[in-house]
């Protein structure tokens, strides 16, 4: 048992389940970032990842009513955001500037999330937006990537950073989940006990056909 301030609790509806109330902390990262990345309605927004947190950032800016594309590699993952409204393209085999640019009329995003902590979404993330366009990096790099400065200084770029979230996130991640308006029980992969935790971690780390593996501790 952990003693903790009251002010960091959020209480749940007792209308939703426990396995969406789980999602709720991704959530609010989702919820953070789009916050964090002054997203307006109307506007159009490139995801650079399709992990949970790409994923939800995703659907989070849709329920803004932003436009959305997003950038990812694994086929699982990109099947599976389409079948939840995302509009995913493997940017191995789409011309993602140009896709951009097309669905912008040549402007460019209005803001880009970097999710993928990669040096290809490094090298992505400053071709993508308009000018005076933003850019939130939400990934967390091994090492330090190279970026392209020089797209920053041509096109008069903001570039923010965010990390985790703070109540006001929470609290639209608990209405989020509660209204149903987000699939959370589509973006869980599996529940496993306490006991396959080790294998749960390995999941994750490895891919492949899984998003987001919750550990049950009353098995």
């Amino acid at each position: 048992m952990w003693t903790v301030p009251a002010h960091t609790l959020h209480r749940l509806p007792e209308g939703l389940a426990l396995r969406e109330g789980a999602m709720v902390e991704p959530v609010a990262v989702a919820c953070h970032d789009v916050r964090m990345s002054e997203l307006k309605e109307g506007e159009f927004a490139a995801v650079i990842g399709g992990g949970p947190i790409g994923v939800l950032v995703a659907l989070v800016a849709q329920a803004r009513g932003a436009r959305v594309v997003m950038a990812e590699v694994n086929p699982f993952r990109i099947q599976l955001a389409r079948s939840l409204g995302v509009d995913a393209v493997n940017p191995l085999e789409t011309d993602l500037p140009a896709l951009v640019n097309q669905r912008t009329g040549g402007a460019g995003a209005d803001v880009v999330f970097e999710v993928s902590g990669s040096q290809a979404g490094a090298d992505m993330m400053t071709k993508l937006p308009r000018t005076r366009g933003r850019i939130v990096v939400v990934a967390i790099y091994g090492e330090a990537p190279k970026v392209d400065l020089f797209r920053f200084f041509w096109r008069e770029l903001k570039l923010s950073g965010a990390r985790v979230y703070e109540a006001e996130d929470f609290e639209l991640a608990i209405e989020l989940a509660a209204t149903g308006r987000l699939p959370l029980a589509k973006l869980i992969t599996d529940v496993l006990p306490l006991s396959r935790l080790e294998e749960a971690m390995h999941r994750m780390e490895g891919g492949g056909d899984c998003m987001k593996v919750l550990v049950t501790c009353t098995d």
